[in-house]
């Protein structure tokens, strides 16, 4: 059925993340949220599918909101899901479930890793990977990815040489991959997982892979689970992302390793995120059994949105580079132009500021996710209605351009 992903929905007064929270400026202060176009955070402004819509409202009129049983439906859910629509077959006795990802990523750390060890990443990466890796007194170990041949054309790819180099380093337990990659919208191919694969069983190196984007796939790409690939590593997978339900705290750790199991579900309860809300898992539910339909006309309409961005920038701002949108619905833009040919900004956290503060568009600067790999570049929020984003894109081109 036809979904109405153009129809507006006012989100502010909510006590949303997205439209309440104040901005926080990148030179200090915060400025309030009024008139801000907010195309930062990876949340989207679309309401979630009808299925997930009516499952919660039945569970929320039963009125009695205590502890929560995790039952069989739940793992049946799950295993069917990851087995018709991806080819993944899980084994109802490898999951574990807790309250997100980012708990769950932590958990897996904790588990797998002694404090000054390090964990191996893909620079740029997601923001919290950096913190998590940290907070269990791990080192974050950057093997920078690197600009294809034409980056609008061709995007990012591993430096596999110095993935090696770092896998092999003696203090190196444990690699965190994003499958797929936020924030420059790669999907990994089978080829590439599999290479990955190999140099880290060769040198002894755990594999930790969040796949909350999973389902996040546009046109002419296929994702390909990691546990396909390397049936030992731990999966983290959820279905928050992707069907826009975030709030309602509910993820799963796919493991089929009996010992690594026993270890990963202990951080669960020593980091005590192992009781979750009674919504959570009606939603799941509601997902993977009745919102396949939902998921792929939402793609749809994402890549329509990329479509879009794209001619504007390559008509509008020739300057900047778009680079391909494989996956997620967070594109990374390199507006280097801006910070160092034309040196109209010192950096790009004045370019973001600037944004912010005389175009009321909430961006974010690509260094949130690597310090050196992501200068010059932003990342933009594309999940949201067409004429909210075109209005956004129509701010940034004023505002860079005055």
């Amino acid at each position: 059925m036809p979904y109405n992903f153009d129809e507006p929905i006012e989100r502010r007064g909510t006590g949303c993340v997205k439209w309440d929270a104040e901005a926080p400026r990148q030179t200090g202060g915060w400025l309030p949220p009024g008139g801000i176009i907010p195309m930062w955070v990876a949340d989207m402004d679309f309401k979630a599918a009808p299925a997930i819509l009516d499952a919660v409202s039945k569970r929320a009129a039963h009125g009695v909101f205590g502890y929560t049983i995790v039952e069989e439906d739940y793992y049946d859910a799950i295993i069917s899901w990851f087995q018709r629509r991806h080819h993944w077959a899980i084994q109802r006795e490898d999951i574990l479930y807790t309250t997100g990802v980012i708990p769950a990523m932590s958990c897996a750390i904790k588990a797998l890793t002694m404090p000054g060890e390090k964990v191996l990443i893909l620079s740029p990466d997601y923001n919290c990977f950096f913190s998590s890796i940290r907070n269990n007194g791990c080192e974050v170990s950057e093997s920078v990815l690197r600009p294809g041949r034409n980056i609008q054309e061709h995007g990012f790819e591993v430096d596999w040489e110095d993935f090696e180099e770092r896998c092999a380093d003696e203090k190196t337990t444990a690699f965190l991959l994003c499958n797929p990659h936020n924030p420059t919208g790669r999907v990994w191919t089978k080829e590439e997982l599999e290479r990955m694969a190999e140099i880290c069983h060769r040198h002894h190196v755990y594999i930790i892979s969040d796949e909350i984007h999973c389902e996040l796939i546009m046109p002419g790409h296929q994702f390909c689970p990691m546990g396909t690939v390397a049936p030992d590593a731990i999966i983290l997978n959820s279905p928050t992302k992707s069907f826009n339900i975030a709030g309602l705290q509910i993820a799963n750790i796919i493991c089929s390793q009996p010992a690594w199991r026993r270890r990963i579900d202990r951080a669960i309860n020593i980091n005590e995120v192992c009781d979750v809300n009674p919504f959570g898992p009606v939603a799941l539910k509601a997902a993977y059994n009745e919102s396949e339909d939902w998921i792929d006309e939402l793609n749809q309409y994402l890549w329509k949105n990329y479509q879009a961005l794209r001619q504007f920038f390559a008509e509008e701002l020739p300057s900047c580079k778009v680079c391909p949108l494989e996956g997620t619905y967070l594109v990374w833009v390199d507006v280097s132009y801006y910070c160092d040919t034309v040196a109209a900004y010192d950096n790009v956290e004045e370019l973001c500021d600037h944004l912010l503060t005389e175009g009321k568009v909430w961006v974010n600067p690509g260094t949130m996710y690597g310090a050196e790999s992501g200068k010059g570049y932003i990342r933009i929020n594309i999940a949201c209605p067409k004429r909210q984003m075109m209005e956004g894109l129509k701010r940034i081109k004023a505002t860079i351009t005055r």
